[in-house]
């Protein structure tokens, strides 16, 4: 099995960038499953039924979220249903932190965690949560978007479900990182698949904004930055172990 899995989608840009490059990616690497991070879909924050059907109409297959999961509140009309999976350590919450696909006979089991490391401690431990989620599920393939702040609780987690699960996939810090590889045990590991959306902001913002926040401690509310746009993704081969980025940026603004 193939799967296409593209880092966290921010804003109008991101989505400007899927409308322009998805279908080159389709035929260049003939994804057989394709999976978004869909967190800052909706201005940074979350994710809106309009984008998330646009999302769908495109043909990506699932999407995972992450700590902005419920910041568009409209989510909570449709999560239930729907091909979105949401970090599973959020206790008593909408929706499902483990959704499967099936192609071809084959059955792809997709897990979103969030971490606790400088981020919300009072969430459920994504380790154990993981393994009593693979007691309970079966499937041919498991991937996991741990969506997380700290790199050594993302590289952590890829050893712990090494060879137990498909591919173990970071995703939040929308930097993407250089240690695509298979771990000892044959899980495909990434720590940051990075993000797509704006290029030149801070990590989706406009940077004005956030140097003025960083300076004076003071600033207006986040805007999506504008110019020049990237994609990142990953995409992987479960049988052969394999695991390639993409990066694209776009030409003009």
């Amino acid at each position: 099995m193939k799967v296409l899995f593209i880092g966290d989608l921010y804003g109008k840009p991101g989505l400007d960038m899927l409308n322009d490059h998805l279908t080159e990616l389709k035929s260049k690497y003939r994804p057989n499953v394709i999976i978004l991070n869909a967190e800052n879909a909706s201005y940074g924050r979350g994710i809106s039924l309009k984008i998330y059907k646009e999302l769908m109409s495109m043909g990506i297959h699932m999407l995972t979220m992450g700590n902005w999961v419920w910041g568009n509140k409209e989510l909570f009309e449709f999560i239930d249903g729907s091909n979105i999976v949401r970090p599973f350590n959020f206790r008593n919450a909408p929706g499902k932190g483990a959704l499967t696909v099936n192609y071809n006979g084959k059955k792809l089991l997709v897990i979103n965690a969030l971490g606790r490391t400088f981020m919300n401690p009072n969430l459920d431990d994504p380790f154990t949560g993981i393994d009593l989620i693979l007691e309970n599920e079966k499937a041919d393939y498991v991937l996991v978007d741990i969506h997380a702040e700290a790199t050594s609780e993302k590289v952590a987690l890829g050893h712990y479900l090494d060879g137990r699960v498909s591919a173990v996939v970071g995703t939040h810090t929308h930097i993407p990182t250089a240690d695509e590889r298979a771990l000892p045990n044959g899980t495909l590991y990434i720590t940051d698949v990075g993000m797509t959306g704006p290029l030149n902001g801070v990590i989706g913002v406009t940077k004005e904004i956030v140097l003025d926040r960083f300076i004076n401690g003071f600033s207006i509310p986040n805007e999506v930055a504008p110019g020049v746009k990237q994609l990142n993704a990953v995409i992987m081969d479960f049988e052969k172990k394999t695991i390639q980025r993409i990066h694209i940026e776009s030409e003009t603004v």
